[in-house]
């Protein structure tokens, strides 16, 4: 008998997806498109009343000076009052180097086949694939892969 394929699909497709997020900075969308070029992409997905997202979040802001290089695209599908409340509390617009976007339609969570949250999804400049990290990690392991 067949078995399905378990697999997200950016193991297929291991380029930087086209993807719309609604931008928790001013409610405008944010797209691929708006990726700068050139730079690493790391994407996280997560959820604002997930504890081991909370300690990731705020590790990652203690390290950010490790991201230089990178683009971090904080993700998650949960309702936009409870993440505005999140990008708030823990003070993201302080981090340009951060977009923290609603995924209304939970794009990431079907194109990466999320099982475990906070899971963390590398691409290097060039757009292509790096590493997933689909269990909590520690920020300075995630940014050695850059």
């Amino acid at each position: 008998m067949a078995q399905a394929d378990t697999a997200g699909i950016y193991l297929r497709f291991p380029t930087i997806p086209p993807f719309r997020l609604t931008n928790l900075a001013d409610s405008s969308q944010f797209t691929k498109d708006d990726l700068a070029d050139k730079k690493a992409t790391v994407f996280i997905i997560f959820n604002p009343f997930c504890d081991h997202c909370k300690h990731e979040t705020e590790e990652l802001k203690a390290n950010i000076g490790l991201f230089k290089e990178a683009q971090i695209i904080m993700a998650s599908p949960i309702d936009y009052a409870h993440l505005k409340k999140f990008y708030e509390a823990y003070r993201i617009a302080d981090y340009p180097g951060i977009v923290m976007g609603r995924d209304p339609g939970n794009f990431f969570g079907t194109f990466f086949n999320i099982r475990t949250i906070p899971s963390v999804f590398v691409y290097n400049k060039k757009g292509k694939f790096v590493a997933a990290f689909e269990r909590p990690e520690s920020i300075k392991k995630i940014a050695e892969i850059l």
